[in-house]
């Protein structure tokens, strides 16, 4: 049986990047689609998710990207985190500002 999965650009970007830094394709496009449900959650208000952190340690984060907590907080840099690879947010628990790698998001809750 073939499973056909549809994807933007963009979560066909994500899937590339996680492939290539994972080995397995089939992990990339998993991950891609759990970043697409992520940021959806983080655009529409507080989001709960789990990810491994650079130091190799769990997060169980909540976090926002939604508009007037992002407008009000934003530095000027502009810089969007697709194109750096990662998801950017709003930590509500710390008040700062957080990123994750594609590959290292393990769930949303």
């Amino acid at each position: 049986m073939e499973t056909i999965v549809v994807v933007n650009g963009m979560t066909a970007h994500r899937a590339n990047v996680i492939m290539t830094r994972t080995g397995s394709a089939a992990m990339g496009v998993v991950k891609a689609q759990m970043i697409d449900l992520l940021k959806e959650k983080l655009r529409n208000g507080v989001a709960h998710f789990l990810y491994m952190k650079k130091d190799g340690s769990l997060r169980e984060a909540w976090g926002t990207c939604s508009g007037n907590l992002m407008r009000a907080t934003q530095n000027g840099r502009g810089i969007s985190g697709d194109q750096v690879n990662t998801v950017k947010y709003w930590d509500t628990m710390s008040g700062g500002y957080r990123s994750l790698r594609f590959e290292n998001l393990i769930q949303v809750f």
